[in-house]
């Protein structure tokens, strides 16, 4: 998460999210999760309805996307559900940004084996480039977070942002992968070193051959 459930409700977020709707394309997902779910059941659906919901945001001001407070009550209205109901689950999941980010959300593992690899250099990395814990870049371009595992610990050091991860990082790496994102390109995601999956660095010394 960009920032530890610090919510912001003020006027110019009230006339901004306010008037929160679901776009065509969000109207239908919505409907279509929830019809997953039994009648008096919809509750249910507040995790994908808020990723959602969250996305749609991204969109529209075209950064990966947060949830105002609006927004969150637009999602508990849409499911018939208390709001505090919908807040327990936005400020506990990490899924869900609770402050506005930037283009790129930029997530650094801080987690034992991407720590003793070199995840802190990765982090001076970002710094250097301007990226900020919590809050947008002066160029709106990145948010930065220290998260926990994020399940590439064979090939730590790793990233992930946005969607992406980008594994067997030096900050070298990390800034030709940020590089690459800044110009508007995509970058090859996954490991930076061209292990594939989790084989040992420079390849598997057995069964090299498969039948």
């Amino acid at each position: 998460m960009a920032e530890a459930a610090t919510l912001s409700d003020t006027p110019e977020i009230r006339e901004r999210w306010g008037n929160f709707a679901w776009s065509e394309a969000s109207a239908a997902k919505a409907k279509d999760i929830v019809a997953r779910y039994p009648p008096g059941r919809q509750a249910s659906a507040v995790m994908p309805l808020l990723f959602l919901a969250q996305r749609q945001v991204g969109d529209e001001v075209g950064t990966y996307g947060w949830l105002p407070i609006p927004v969150m009550e637009f999602v508990a209205r849409e499911l018939d559900m208390p709001y505090i109901r919908v807040l327990e689950v936005a400020s506990f999941y990490t899924m869900y940004n609770l402050a506005p980010v930037g283009k790129y959300l930029v997530q650094v593992c801080g987690t034992t084996p991407c720590m003793l690899r070199g995840a802190e250099d990765l982090m001076t990395a970002c710094r250097k480039r301007g990226m900020h814990v919590g809050r947008p870049s002066e160029d709106g371009l990145w948010t930065l977070a220290e998260v926990e595992c994020l399940g590439a610990c064979a090939n730590a050091p790793m990233v992930q942002i946005n969607d992406d991860n980008y594994e067997d990082l030096t900050p070298e790496l990390l800034d030709k992968v940020l590089d690459a994102l800044a110009r508007g390109e995509t970058p090859p995601t996954l490991s930076q070193i061209g292990r594939k999956t989790s084989c040992p660095e420079g390849g598997p010394t057995t069964l090299k051959e498969f039948t």
